[in-house]
């Protein structure tokens, strides 16, 4: 599953910083790719004003890295969807399906599939450092982005550990 959240920018941020028009925020999007239990496969970090659909390429390849090339199907949200990204996902051997709202759906619906990628981003939002982009680097910043899913993964593990004694 395909998705990505705009952190909003401090100064440190630096020249990555863009404007996000659909969030009104100028920061730096995270494009995040998860499994089906919510655990991440591949981060990116991108300027906040570039399209979604410019990184499926580069989550996908990195994805058939991780799993090595097991993945055939993947979810994305409707940034993701375009000629260019069916491409993309075609050559790393991926279809690449958009999880839509319905047509007439107004307000708040959970979408099938989606809310795993949306579960993610709810876990990260624990992590205080994650809720703005502090850092000069993006790969700090994907590094963090991992470093926090340890910790959620760890706790899942432990409680498991508990409730199974």
């Amino acid at each position: 599953m395909l998705d990505s959240r705009t952190l909003q920018s401090t100064p440190e941020s630096g020249a990555r910083a863009g404007y996000d028009a659909g969030k009104r925020r100028k920061g730096t999007k995270g494009h995040l790719a998860v499994d089906t239990l919510g655990h991440p496969l591949t981060v990116h970090a991108s300027a906040a004003d570039e399209q979604d659909r410019a990184h499926v390429a580069l989550l996908l390849e990195k994805v058939q890295d991780v799993t090595g090339g097991n993945v055939e199907l993947a979810y994305a949200d409707q940034g993701y969807t375009g000629e260019d990204a069916t491409k993309a996902a075609d050559a790393d051997g991926i279809e690449l399906v958009a999880v839509k709202r319905p047509s007439g759906q107004k307000g708040f619906m959970v979408l099938p599939k989606r809310w795993v990628v949306e579960r993610s981003f709810g876990w990260m939002a624990r992590c205080r450092r994650l809720l703005r982009d502090f850092e000069q680097l993006g790969e700090v910043l994907t590094g963090l982005h991992m470093v926090a899913f340890v910790g959620v993964m760890l706790r899942q593990v432990s409680q498991l550990l508990w409730s199974s004694s």
